[in-house]
């Protein structure tokens, strides 16, 4: 059984959801966003819960990934998880950078690279 890293960090509420809802429920991961948060993805902005909706659903579709939250750093608003992340794309598996920041208790910009 796998282990559960992203409880054991201690993250935000915010974005403890979006780990855990990513890859089991990708259009619920919109609701952990601000009404005008920005994703910031392989080169692509995408704004507002709709657009980040119809992001997350197609990135699932395409890349059939897991992600392992290993690592967590916040410094103010901004938390950066460090993941590994197992799926149908080159270079699997990777780790990557997905640096959140939160206002409240919603994500208003998320930006994912290595």
């Amino acid at each position: 059984m796998p282990t559960n890293h992203a409880a054991s960090l201690n993250l935000l509420a915010p974005i403890a959801s979006f780990f855990a809802s990513e890859t089991t429920d990708p259009r619920a991961v919109a609701r952990y966003f601000a009404d005008d948060a920005v994703v910031l993805d392989e080169g692509h902005a995408h704004r507002g819960r709709a657009a980040i909706a119809a992001w997350h659903v197609a990135v699932v579709a395409r890349y059939a990934f897991s992600t392992e939250p290993l690592s967590a750093e916040t410094a103010g608003a901004r938390t950066t998880v460090t993941a590994k992340v197992s799926g149908s794309f080159p270079g699997s598996p990777a780790h990557l950078r997905f640096a959140f920041t939160v206002a409240g208790h919603l994500i208003t910009r998320l930006e994912i690279g290595s």
